[in-house]
């Protein structure tokens, strides 16, 4: 593929750094297939119909074996991109699996994305088949997907799970309990440095590019948060985030299929069935953004629910406001790790199972990753002091898809993530915002998201989101949206005078209080600011 920045010195550099395990995702699973074939791999919950689905890795096994199969026939060979819109659904984990087997690029779409997005990626991955749900949350991804077919002519094949004509997953690559397919993929397995997967950024900016990784810029650095959450063959995996999304690809699908653990599914999150999966299925481990951890620290009575083997929930995408961490560990009797990343770098850092720093940190640098705050002047910047997340090391992607133009290192191989953040003396690093989020008033910075941890204390709130309203005099000032619990009112003074009780200097004070029904956010629960700043332009000019 082109536009891949993975030359000698790179691969030199990752020898080197010794992170690297030179394996792809194909060759742990097949390990369980043999070792444990009746031995549960997917438990995956459908939200629409209240049904369940257990595999074995036997049955995995089986149904990738027909899906690369039924892919070869069709015309897929290596390194063409196949993209699937799918849920949650097992169908996602055999079909990137299946994509390996024959050396073929997964590229996951997210289930939100209509006409504009799908338009777009497919045709800028040049698809050769494309992979969707019947109907999914009410809308008819099939129909969506055919006009795609008669638009594009890369795009050679569509195939449907629940699907009623022959186009359909089934008819296409059969049953559960069938039989596994003859090899007909006998040396065209992706090798662990050939482009992997093709993911499109979430959008926060609006803007999205095709992220490539290989196999071992992501696996690399699973491996390494493996052994620092210290995760095995005994824990279950529960995955609520998007399996399309970097977090539920690289920390549901992927860690699942190296450990050989058994991964339970959510398709739309719902935090009642969460709470139900959990007790049903006792699973160990949850990865998913802040939002999903509010909800099952703010879930009735969550404390009487018998949740014990849950011991560890991971959480990125958003500082974690203080007193989320403490409600979430009181009610929930888990260790609660925070993370930092990104889908070009993964996950880089993350707090420990022996520190108490997640309340007011996004992490250390995992092994093999490192990490710096540079200042404007493109220098280290002072411990203490915010400046520009920036990154280097082995999960480092190796190019935007048609745009390497916009794979921007500096000479000593720093990434710029786009990210505020400061570090402490022990090297942990604390997000402030997007560089597009910082609030400029009268030539001095506003600290949004300590400002954002103050304010969620109030009992009244479920979210706020801080971000600049234009002023002609002073440049910027700080305006708050808010979500509100059931039945609460809140006032600007109000919120001032909490500030004040908190110690937060008068500057810092948001100057206007928009409250809304719902913050617009990216399918993994981020916040997307992007869209609050243009409402907040809009109201400055009413």
């Amino acid at each position: 593929m082109k536009d891949v920045f993975l030359g000698p010195e790179r691969l030199e550099l990752e020898r080197h750094r010794g992170v690297w395990p030179d394996l792809v995702i194909s060759e742990y699973f097949d390990r369980w297939v043999v070792e444990k074939p009746e031995a549960t791999a997917i438990v995956a919950f459908r939200e629409e119909d209240g049904t369940t689905t257990r595999l074995s890795w036997r049955q995995l096994g089986a149904m990738v074996s027909r899906i690369a199969a039924g892919l070869a026939m069709r015309g897929v060979a290596k390194g063409d991109v196949v993209s699937f819109q799918l849920p949650n659904w097992w169908q996602f984990v055999a079909v990137h699996l299946a994509c390996v087997r024959i050396g073929a690029i997964s590229n996951p779409l997210m289930p939100i994305f209509r006409m504009r997005e799908m338009s777009f990626m497919v045709k800028h991955a040049e698809t050769k088949v494309l992979i969707v749900p019947q109907r999914f949350r009410g809308f008819d991804h099939a129909n969506l997907a055919r006009e795609l077919q008669e638009l594009l002519p890369t795009l050679r094949h569509v195939i449907v799970i629940d699907g009623e004509r022959d186009d359909a997953f089934e008819v296409a690559f059969g049953q559960i309990n069938d039989p596994p397919a003859n090899d007909m993929t006998a040396g065209t397995a992706l090798k662990p440095n050939d482009v992997m997967q093709l993911l499109f950024t979430s959008g926060t900016t609006g803007e999205p590019k095709g992220v490539l990784h290989t196999s071992n810029t992501l696996n690399g650095v699973i491996m390494q948060f493996i052994q620092r959450m210290q995760l095995n063959g005994d824990d279950i995996l529960f995955m609520p985030s998007p399996l399309a999304h970097q977090v539920g690809f690289s920390y549901g699908l992927t860690v699942a299929m190296i450990l050989g653990a058994p991964l339970v599914l959510l398709d739309v999150w719902n935090v009642a069935r969460a709470v139900d999966l959990i007790e049903a299925h006792g699973p160990t481990y949850i990865f998913a953004a802040t939002p999903f951890l509010a909800d099952l620290a703010n879930f009735p009575d969550i404390e009487k629910r018998r949740l014990d083997a849950l011991r560890l929930f991971v959480s990125s995408g958003a500082p974690i406001p203080p007193v989320v961490v403490k409600r979430a560990e009181q009610k929930l009797n888990a260790k609660v790790i925070s993370s930092w990343g990104m889908t070009e770098c993964c996950s880089a850092t993350q707090t420990l199972l022996s520190d108490h720093k997640a309340h007011d940190s996004d992490g250390c640098a995992l092994p093999g990753v490192e990490v710096r705050i540079a200042a404007a002047d493109g220098k280290e910047a002072p411990r203490g002091e915010p400046g520009s997340l920036q990154f280097r090391g082995a999960s480092l992607f190796v190019g935007y898809l048609k745009r390497p133009h916009l794979y921007a290192l500096d000479e000593e191989g720093w990434f710029d993530s786009g990210d505020i953040a400061s570090m402490d003396e022990e090297g942990y690093i604390r997000i402030c915002g997007r560089n597009k989020d910082i609030i400029i008033r009268g030539g001095e910075n506003i600290p949004v998201v300590e400002v954002e941890s103050a304010i969620y204390k109030m009992p009244q709130i479920t979210d706020v989101a801080i971000v600049a309203i234009p002023d002609p005099r002073i440049q910027e000032r700080a305006c708050a949206f808010i979500t509100l619990r059931p039945g609460q009112r809140l006032s600007l003074d109000d919120i001032k005078s909490h500030l004040a009780s908190e110690g937060l200097s008068k500057h810092f004070w948001p100057e206007r209080l928009e409250i809304i029904e719902e913050m617009p956010r990216t399918p993994t629960g981020k916040i997307q600011k992007f869209v609050l700043r243009e409402l907040a332009k809009e109201l400055a000019a009413a």
